[in-house]
């Protein structure tokens, strides 16, 4: 049933009821004024044209190709600063192995707090992902940031990290062999632990 039809069926109905007639006929009215809407609305669908629809879907195309581009580019401009930063952090061992410079010297009284702080920013930098001396295993004992808490537990490094995050295996009693199953953790929340030697 088309919807003029339907109008008109609520008109014919409202006649007969002479004290509803003033909704019923208000009701009839814009009943017609939607149908007109809905008919201009699919008139204005089909102006479109398929030419400009396939412009469209191309330009869809490109600008979807030319994202997934520029996401490459990051992605491998990424890689190029993790290259930088492990570049940079073999520098400043090597350095401190040749007694150029030293974590332990102490700095400067007359430094300000802001000079302090940056110098702190700058050796945050150079953190390594993972540097371990030759013949180093991976089972390094490690103080790492147990996920979901704010507390430091003891733990072995299962796998060191590919981009930012160490797999670590915490010390748990509740399993069979002392350790928990590897859990990721930033590398910003491991940090070595040195054994206490029992005398």
């Amino acid at each position: 049933m088309s919807w003029t039809l339907f109008a008109e069926v609520v008109a014919n109905r409202s006649s007969s009821r002479s004290s509803s007639m003033s909704a019923d006929t208000k009701i009839a009215e814009l009943l017609t004024e939607l149908h007109q809407l809905i008919k201009q609305t699919q008139e204005e669908r089909s102006r479109t044209s398929p030419y400009y629809r396939t412009k469209l879907r191309g330009l869809y195309t490109t600008a979807k190709a030319d994202a997934e581009a520029e996401c490459s580019i990051l992605r491998h401009a990424l890689d190029k600063i993790a290259d930088i930063k492990s570049l940079l952090e073999e520098r400043r061992l090597a350095a401190k192995m040749a007694g150029v410079y030293s974590d332990s010297d102490p700095p400067r009284k007359t430094m300000r707090r802001g000079v302090l702080m940056t110098l702190l920013q700058q050796s945050a930098m150079t953190l390594p992902l993972w540097i371990g001396k030759p013949g180093e295993s991976k089972d390094q004992l490690v103080l790492a940031l147990y996920p979901q808490t704010t507390c430091f537990y003891r733990a072995l490094i299962h796998t060191p990290p590919h981009r930012d995050d160490y797999s670590v295996l915490f010390e748990d009693t509740s399993y069979a062999d002392g350790y928990s199953p590897p859990l990721n953790v930033a590398q910003r929340y491991v940090v070595t632990c040195k054994e206490n030697k029992k005398k």
